[in-house]
């Protein structure tokens, strides 16, 4: 995860309880920081305090940016699978989405007062949702959120925190990347909706106007594949996506409009940053940037 600063690169260790900065000019690790349960790492807007998403302990952890040294805590104890966040375009409040309840918890960060919860409506055969990522579109009030289960994206009105439609994208729909022009948003479609697929799964790039709410491209991986996080290249021609249950990195060709590539790597790889990137701050995750 870049850091707000944009001087470090962390990686999470959230089993083994640590989180280790790396400085992205020397490739050289630093000391690991003990650091409970930091599956996720976000920033708030002005950069005084990193939120370290907690999601066994079901809790929002604000920690100095830089030391990581805890100094209050948000507890969202009916948001099982804390998991992805995202602020509206003012930065009033934030949505986090629930993974194992299909709900999203609206907070106001500042406060640390819960202000509101969302029940997202199961799949057609009953499945419960599973929310993953969450963006906010380009008008700056409506967030798009991937659910895995139903294959594709909730969109939801901010202010009125309420469903207002859904675009189906494929099997497994997992992250969800802005174009730096904000007309399309690329959603990763992992090829799965279980939390461990197999190989060579249906996995694909969904390309979504957020605007018309509708698909306008899908590029499959050949020959299967489970496309989860990533981001873009520097120069913005490629998106780069961790196969999750292939051990391989994919690259899409954004300019050619295609899949371009597979690389090996080791067991189960799950997120991806490129750096560096384009933006002022980074609010965390894989480089989400402003």
């Amino acid at each position: 995860m870049p850091s707000y600063d944009l001087r470090t690169l962390w990686v999470l260790d959230n089993s083994g309880n640590d989180v280790i900065p790396i400085d992205p000019v020397t490739s050289k690790p630093g000391k690991p920081i003990p650091v409970t349960d930091p599956y996720n790492l976000y920033f708030t807007p002005d950069g005084s305090d990193a939120i370290v998403v907690a999601e066994a302990e079901r809790r929002l952890d604000l920690r100095d940016p830089q030391t990581m040294a805890l100094r209050r805590s948000i507890a969202l104890p009916d948001c099982a699978g804390v998991n992805h966040i995202d602020y509206p375009a003012d930065y009033s409040y934030l949505i986090a989405t629930c993974e194992f309840n299909g709900q999203l918890a609206k907070v106001d960060f500042r406060s640390g007062h819960l202000l509101a919860t969302l029940q997202l409506p199961p799949d057609v055969d009953g499945t419960a949702a599973m929310p993953q990522d969450i963006r906010v579109g380009p008008d700056g009030t409506t967030f798009f959120v991937a659910d895995m289960t139903r294959g594709g994206l909730y969109v939801i009105d901010g202010t009125s925190f309420a469903v207002t439609g859904f675009i189906p994208t494929g099997i497994g729909a997992h992250g969800i990347y802005p174009s730096r022009d904000d007309r399309t948003l690329y959603v990763s479609n992992r090829g799965s909706r279980a939390m461990t697929g197999s190989r060579h799964g249906a996995g694909s790039l969904a390309l979504v106007d957020p605007n018309s709410r509708t698909v306008t491209a899908t590029w499959a991986v050949p020959h299967g594949g489970s496309p989860d996080m990533g981001n873009f290249s520097t120069d913005g021609t490629q998106l780069w996506l961790s196969g999750r249950f292939d051990d391989e990195v994919y690259i899409f060709d954004l300019v050619a409009g295609r899949f371009d590539a597979r690389i090996k790597v080791g067991h189960g790889p799950h997120g991806l940053t490129y750096w560096p990137q384009p933006g002022r701050f980074s609010l965390g995750h894989t480089g989400n940037m402003r």
